[in-house]
């Protein structure tokens, strides 16, 4: 990451039935093109948080403030499946600071109250090696169910990254390329038949000066290399350029290796990663900019036959930074289309001491400052929807489909009965739909499509589906609005009431400004072949001769 950056006892249902399969995934992991599947080569789908351990401590943080276990416990039951697990190199290859205690380590550092609260709620760890302690914390992940990837994040333990920390790239003064294929291999094996690491990041966010494709491939090559010899269990997962935002240059000269079915790629996206393009410009046109230029270096990837990892992105939790509320709400539409798999920064709530501040409050993080409850739990509920597979091998239980998402609350248009409005709802009880070529929404084993009707008024079901009030077009540049022409020609947009139903209104944020919000009326169409658990009855019963005439058809529902 360049940065610059309430837990209750009720789980949702659609979380919990999340958790219990990703809770049964028959380890190791290995890809199968674009997909990473397990060992009976059903997808896993990896939704995981980013827990630091990379700072000048070396410990993972929040330690102080509660036992692993119950950190852990709180990730399980916040919807993850995983953790992205940092490390620095120095770790295991710098005698002088691997030898130290975890007591020793916050001496130095003069963090007595830490110390204090490592020994009354870690007591365990407190007077053990720093590498020990790490084994321990993936050890009680493990018990938990929870997958780990180790991410190799920087060398020399502190805060990432700036171009000129002497950590960015291969040459540079803490970046030895010979110690860190030495470091990826002892760490490889040190975790070689714990089943719970899934996976090895390479190195986080490469970047500076020094930077070029031709060191790129050499070394990062060697170094996946090292890590499948010492262990060929984990996937080996590899950032790119420019902090992970750029592997354009994987299109016309693909990684060479050895192995198969275990190359994943990385890659990072930020709000701040555009600067504050998404306050200063049209969220419309940024979206469409920045989403195109993201396919273009990475994107790109997943139809070429690659999994590609978000191994970061995330938002300051308190709600309050527009830019990063606006670019959240373009992420998440792209994610969902592309079925992507993601890690979130962070879990961090505070820190024991980052950039020479003892106990500094992460905004990004989902924990509160104490690590006692969740920092926003409307956040959480949003990216749900992100935490399950829409489609992939093994996942074929319906024909292909689309479900409506609607990025600004993470859920999908869903119906409760014929009698009942459209409204949002979790995706897992969606209606699947197909989108014609004559740009009409239909749902599946039906002969009812989408309708707008009057500007303000909710949107409807029917069957007579050659109007133009039933054709719907993406337009603008974010290609999430869906847009109708009424009968006297006017143009209206799916969106969202206050109640969570689907109504119709004019199109918002169309035009260049930039102090309008499209965001209720963002929809993405994903693909997906995942059943429907609402058990509702088909709308077939509802056709002439069922009971019902053509005239209360075509009325709203």
């Amino acid at each position: 990451m360049q940065k610059t950056k309430s837990m209750g006892s009720f789980i949702p249902s659609t979380i919990l039935l999340f958790l219990f399969f990703s809770s049964v995934a028959p380890l190791p992991l290995s890809t199968n093109s674009r997909w990473i599947v397990d060992e009976g080569g059903r997808r896993v789908k990896l939704a995981c948080v980013n827990w630091v351990s990379h700072l000048e401590p070396m410990l993972a943080e929040g330690l102080s403030k509660q036992p692993m276990d119950t950190i852990a416990k709180r990730i399980v039951s916040t919807g993850f499946n995983c953790v992205r697990f940092t490390w620095p190199l120095f770790l295991i290859t710098n005698d002088s600071l691997a030898s130290l205690t975890v007591r020793q380590s916050f001496q130095r550092l003069g963090l007595v109250e830490s110390i204090a609260g490592i020994q009354a709620n870690n007591p365990s760890i407190i007077d053990v090696p720093l590498i020990k302690a790490y084994q321990t914390v993936v050890s009680s992940l493990g018990e938990n169910n929870l997958m780990v990837i180790l991410d190799n994040h920087i060398s020399t333990p502190g805060w990432c990254c700036s171009n000129f920390d002497g950590n960015g790239f291969f040459g540079d003064k803490y970046f030895n390329p010979e110690l860190w294929i030495t470091g990826l291999t002892r760490m490889a094996a040190l975790f070689n038949g714990v089943t719970n690491v899934v996976g090895m990041s390479l190195r986080n966010e490469l970047r500076g000066p020094k930077q070029n494709v031709d060191d790129w491939y050499k070394y990062m090559q060697k170094g996946a290399e090292a890590v499948h010899s010492a262990n060929p269990d984990v996937l080996v997962i590899l950032s790119g350029l420019s902090y992970d935002r750029d592997l354009s240059f994987i299109q016309n000269r693909p990684v060479t290796l050895t192995f198969s079915e275990k190359l994943v790629f990385e890659a990072h996206w930020y709000g701040f990663s555009d600067g504050q393009a998404w306050v200063t410009g049209n969220p419309n046109q940024v979206c469409g900019r920045v989403a195109r230029d993201m396919m273009r270096k990475s994107g790109y990837l997943v139809n070429q036959g690659y999994p590609l990892f978000i191994s970061e992105f995330g938002i300051d939790e308190r709600g309050t930074n527009a830019n990063d509320n606006r670019y959240l709400n373009c992420f998440l539409g792209v994610a969902a289309e592309l079925d992507l798999d993601w890690a979130l920064w962070t879990l961090v709530g505070s820190y024991y001491l980052r950039e020479g501040v003892i106990g500094l409050n992460e905004y990004y993080g989902i924990m509160d400052y104490n690590w006692c409850r969740t920092r926003n739990s409307s956040f959480l509920q949003r990216i749900s929807a992100l935490r399950s597979s829409f489609r992939g091998p093994g996942l074929s239980e319906a024909k292909l489909h689309k479900v409506i998402f609607h990025p600004l609350t993470g859920l999908c248009v869903t119906r409760k009965s014929f009698l009942d409005p459209l409204r949002l709802g979790p995706c897992a009880g969606s209606d699947a739909w197909s989108y014609s070529p004559q740009k009409t929404l239909v749902v599946k084993g039906s002969y009812f499509c989408l309708q707008a009707d009057e500007s303000g008024t909710s949107a409807k079901l029917g069957i007579f589906c050659t109007d133009s009030n039933s054709k719907w077009e993406m337009i603008s540049d974010s290609k999430m609005h869906l847009s109708a022409k009424l009968t006297d020609g006017k143009s209206v947009c799916l969106d969202i009431a206050s109640d969570n139903t689907i109504t119709t209104n004019g199109c918002k944020c169309i035009s260049k400004d930039n102090t309008c919000d499209p965001s209720s009326q963002w929809f993405k169409l994903v693909d997906s072949t995942r059943s429907s658990t609402s058990g509702e009855r088909s709308l077939l019963q509802y056709l002439p001769g069922k009971g019902l005439s053509p005239s209360l058809l075509v009325g709203s529902i």
